[in-house]
């Protein structure tokens, strides 16, 4: 079988991990072929604006195998961000020869603030999408017909997909070889880069550990770390309170003013995100994923699962496990 053709593109201040994050993955799959005889399952292919090497916004050099001019037929393009796809003269370039090859493309693929490369050939009017959050509404100002989801990790509609920040056009090429190679592969991908298949909190870009850290400079900070890391321990108000060296009600009070929720329910969320990663995971029983979390019975964990999700814990695992869609 010919390997899967990955071109992407590349500009000058170009982000450098929107390019080797993706490609590491691709080049990873590569790697775990069980018959080396039928040959790699992909072919990864730089291109660039132009034919000449050109400069990452971190420093790094990158020289491209081919150019906008003579780049080669392709199953995927991954268009990375980097401040350098937002300069005229460049956005111009690669919005025009993008809108000019997707229809001979499987797969078109935006990371971070590469969305600036394919929003404005109109490919995505009418369409949902993402970005970095930090540039979120930025993009739903300039492309109105985009619906903009600033809350996912990545997005999928139609032959379009968009990533958010960084290290989720690593999340989102994990996905894309799950749909070529199925689970395992991705799963056994996932593990040689030591990350996630899926990642804890689901299609939240800021998990509310570092939403929570992102606040508060205090002593609460460390309070939210420890309580990511300590699901099944005591994270009672009087117990949290304690910890962070004030009195139950002070907490309480201070918690609610930062953060418009109560520590009771920043404790749930943690919890039932945590749970959903497990259910997507791992073959545990649903009392089994529930003891772990934290909660004191199945049962309650059943109710609040359903509250927050609409979704029972065996209808969230038949529909996203990984032994449920595994080749």
């Amino acid at each position: 079988m010919s390997p899967r053709r990955i071109g992407i593109l590349g500009f000058e201040n170009v982000t450098s991990l929107d390019i080797a994050g993706p490609a590491y993955v691709f080049a990873t799959a590569c790697g775990l072929a069980s018959n080396p005889a039928e040959g790699p399952a992909y072919e990864i292919v730089l291109i660039g604006v132009t034919g000449t090497a050109f400069r990452s916004d971190s420093g790094l050099m990158f020289k491209p195998a081919r150019s906008l001019r003579n780049a080669p037929a392709l199953d995927t393009l991954i268009i990375p961000g980097g401040h350098g796809l937002r300069d005229p003269a460049t956005n111009a370039r690669v919005a025009a020869w993008v809108k000019s090859r997707a229809g001979r493309i499987r797969r078109v693929v935006s990371v971070c603030t590469g969305i600036y490369g394919l929003a404005p050939t109109g490919l995505l009017d009418g369409r949902r999408g993402t970005t970095h959050w930090h540039f979120a509404a930025d993009v739903a100002r300039r492309f109105p017909r985009l619906k903009v989801e600033p809350d996912s990790i990545y997005v999928k509609d139609g032959p379009f997909y968009t990533a958010a920040g960084v290290t989720s056009g690593i999340d989102l090429c994990l996905a894309l070889v799950q749909e070529d190679l199925g689970a395992r592969a991705a799963l056994a991908v996932a593990r040689i880069l030591v990350v996630y298949m899926k990642r804890p909190g689901g299609q939240e870009q800021f998990s509310e550990p570092l939403r929570f850290q992102s606040r508060s400079t205090d002593r609460l900070s460390e309070v939210a770390a420890w309580m990511a890391g300590h699901l099944r321990e005591d994270l009672s108000v009087e117990a949290l309170a304690r910890r962070a060296c004030v009195c139950a009600r002070q907490f309480s009070r201070r918690f609610k003013q930062v953060f418009g929720d109560t520590p009771a329910g920043f404790v749930e969320v943690l919890r039932l995100n945590e749970a959903r990663r497990l259910l997507s995971s791992d073959s545990a029983s649903v009392e089994g994923v529930a003891d772990t979390v934290g909660f004191a019975s199945a049962d309650s964990f059943r109710r609040a699962f359903e509250r927050r999700f609409g979704i029972t814990p065996t209808g969230y695992r038949g529909r996203f496990s990984l032994q449920g869609t595994a080749s």
